[in-house]
């Protein structure tokens, strides 16, 4: 990984702010309900009037979060993300959850110069469980057209304390007033982690009296948020918008002081102590006939790994459950051959140390819970294991949940920079990225026919990760996987077969027939020699300063190769030369070589990644160099009769 710094920590201590009034939920005007257009962007489709998110903390222990927000609608079939809201509850299944109270939902139109009101019906309020410990209430809005006002607002009372949730204040669309307010108790400390490049408009930090009681209160508002413009090439934009997210790091209660401020040797001792953590990690009286004794018996290290690896995948199957924690258990998993991702992954722990492997859990959050705050160490930020293992001094990851894993190739989910190897006594933050380099092969093998109709078949074969993420895609919907292509590839083809092949490689291929590739002029055939391959643009077009670090998963290699076989008695001319370029660093080579043979000609382009990780400084570079691919590859050659 190129060196990079994430630095997201801010202190608030001393914060003095000026006479704003917060929590002062403003009337809706006429005036707002009647603009047509932002004025802040002209053609944003929505934007946020006014949004508030309180957290009061009562001294009885109950935490109480209240979230306002008041949207204007410009453009009802581009601001659908507003337009349908889920709320997540959270329950332990142990007898404690949070509760969701007052939960209202209007829709305010101008109609006939008077202000109409549409609240949500309770039939169109609906409840789900996506995940064992979060229940989902569902609404969207009822009458919305372009003009209209959308309004929400709801409390969550809850007696988890610890960290509560992230609050992410910059959106794609522009934000007129949005604030956050936490008021504690004087007696609970807690931690602002503050992350972004947002300052905010207002802000006060100071004790006051409030609700009758002493209280610390922390308040930031901002105002005319320009809308954020996610990039292409990151994991998770939200890990590099600004927002604001509060840890319990300490009390004091009677005189008594207690500090809660984890190092991650306490979140490791901790989760050792957890019945469905550490316990589970004991029972090893589970797995000490499990495996084959051919198995144990595999002399090298890495083989004997890598067996168990593929023993664990053969045996069990992942439920579609992330957690840290077990749910039913390791005895359970054994029994039904179903469990999540820390059953599994614990027990493939289990198993490694049970053939002698010195062995133990990692602990991390994935891509979509943001990346893991290594800074300051908290349980809840935890929701993935995997199983690490050490061989020569070398650590190797391994992942029983997805069953086209290998050795250090673990779930693209998991690759989230860092990750926490809890050992029995011990706690090592390590770098979870895949350290090798995957490919992706485009290849065409096509004729010429006189009548200036390109026939042939096209292969796209992904190896190592990108295989796995291609093949994942596919599971998920394979309806969805197969319109991309057809999406990409606006001309007629037949035979669109799909598939992992016997090697993990992934595999999409096609034939194709089309006369959409030639423009004849003058008796003479001219055409783009790499047909279809040809892209006229690129993706690294961004024009404003880059924000978040280039993702990409893994180092990796494209190759493009068409070979052109002409009709008896044509001949190629202005064939293209080959060329090279590269950055000073080698960090990223282009190759376009060209090889004749007779009436056949194979172009082969090569773009060449080194890493999986760039930092923003690396953006124009990567500009320059696509630049520079595009006009290489926008070359064309002719076909003549003799």
């Amino acid at each position: 990984m190129k060196k990079i710094l994430l630095c997201f920590a801010f202190s608030v201590t001393g914060l003095l702010g000026a006479q704003h009034k917060f929590l002062t939920y403003p009337k809706l005007s006429d005036e707002d309900l009647k603009s047509e257009k932002s004025t802040q962007v002209s053609d944003a489709p929505a934007e946020i009037l006014y949004r508030s998110v309180h957290f009061r903390i009562d001294y009885d222990g109950t935490l109480h979060q209240k979230v306002f927000s008041r949207i204007k609608i410009y453009n009802k079939d581009n601001a659908s993300d507003y337009l349908d809201h889920k709320v997540s509850i959270y329950d332990d299944r142990r007898g404690t959850r949070e509760t969701l109270a007052d939960l209202k939902a209007n829709t305010y139109n101008h109609e006939n110069g008077k202000t109409v009101s549409t609240k949500i019906a309770k039939d169109e309020k609906y409840k789900s469980t996506e995940d064992r410990n979060y229940d989902i209430t569902k609404f969207a809005f009822a009458n919305v057209k372009n003009g209209s006002v959308v309004e929400y607002s709801y409390s969550i009372i809850t007696p988890f304390l610890g960290s509560m949730p992230r609050i992410i204040i910059e959106e794609e669309i522009p934000i007129r007033y949005v604030e956050y307010v936490l008021d504690a108790p004087v007696p609970l400390g807690y931690t602002i982690n503050y992350k972004g490049s947002l300052n905010p408009t207002h802000r006060l930090v100071e004790k006051k009296p409030l609700y009758g009681n002493e209280y610390q209160t922390y308040r930031f508002a901002y105002e005319k948020v320009a809308p954020y413009k996610e990039e292409k090439y990151v994991l998770n934009n939200d890990n590099y918008k600004t927002s604001i997210k509060a840890e319990l790091n300490s009390t004091l209660f009677n005189n008594v002081y207690n500090s809660y401020a984890n190092t991650w040797k306490d979140i490791q001792e901790r989760l050792y102590a957890n019945d469905d953590f550490g316990a589970e990690l004991k029972k090893t009286n589970l797995v000490k006939d499990l495996l084959p004794q051919e198995i144990k018996s595999i002399p090298v290290t890495l083989e004997r790994a890598n067996a168990i690896l593929k023993f664990v995948h053969k045996n069990y199957t992942w439920n579609k459950e992330d957690a840290v924690f077990c749910d039913k258990g390791i005895k359970n998993l054994i029994n039904t051959k179903v469990g999540n991702t820390a059953e599994i992954n614990l027990l493939l722990t289990m198993l490694l140390q049970n053939a002698g492997i010195n062995a133990d859990p990692v602990v991390l959050s994935t891509v979509n819970q943001g990346i893991l705050l290594a800074y300051n160490p908290s349980i809840a930020q935890l929701n993935y294991v995997l199983a690490s293992f050490k061989d020569k001094d070398e650590i190797y990851l391994a992942d029983g949940t997805v069953k086209q894993s290998e050795i250090n190739m673990v779930a693209p989910k998991a690759l989230n920079y860092y990750g926490i190897i809890m050992g029995e006594k011990t706690a090592q933050q390590i770098n979870i990225l895949y350290p090798e380099t995957s490919k992706t092969l485009l290849t065409v093998d096509a004729k010429l026919l006189p009548d200036g109709t390109f026939e042939g078949k096209f292969s796209d074969r992904d190896t190592k990760l990108y295989s796995m993420v291609a093949n994942q895609r596919f599971t998920e919907d394979k309806e969805k996987f197969a319109k991309s292509y057809k999406d990409d590839y606006r001309f007629n083809f037949t035979n669109l077969k799909h598939g992992l092949q016997e090697n993990n490689d992934f595999e999409t291929s096609f034939d194709f027939s089309s006369d959409t590739f030639v423009d004849v002029l003058g008796g003479k055939m001219v055409f783009n020699p790499l047909l279809f391959l040809y892209s006229q643009t690129h993706n690294f077009d961004q024009k404003e300063p880059r924000i978040a670090p280039l993702e990409f998963y893994s180092a990796y290699d494209k190759i493009k190769k068409v070979t052109i076989t002409l009709p008896d008695g044509y001949v190629f001319e202005n064939v293209p030369k080959s060329k090279k370029f590269r950055t000073e660093d080698n960090a990223l080579q282009y190759t376009y070589q060209v090889t004749q043979n007779g009436n056949k000609l194979t172009v082969e382009t090569t773009t060449q990644v080194d890493d999986s990780v760039f930092p923003k400084e690396y953006y124009p570079a990567f500009t320059q160099i696509f630049d520079n691919i595009t006009k290489q590859e926008a070359q064309v050659i002719t076909a003549v009769k003799k």
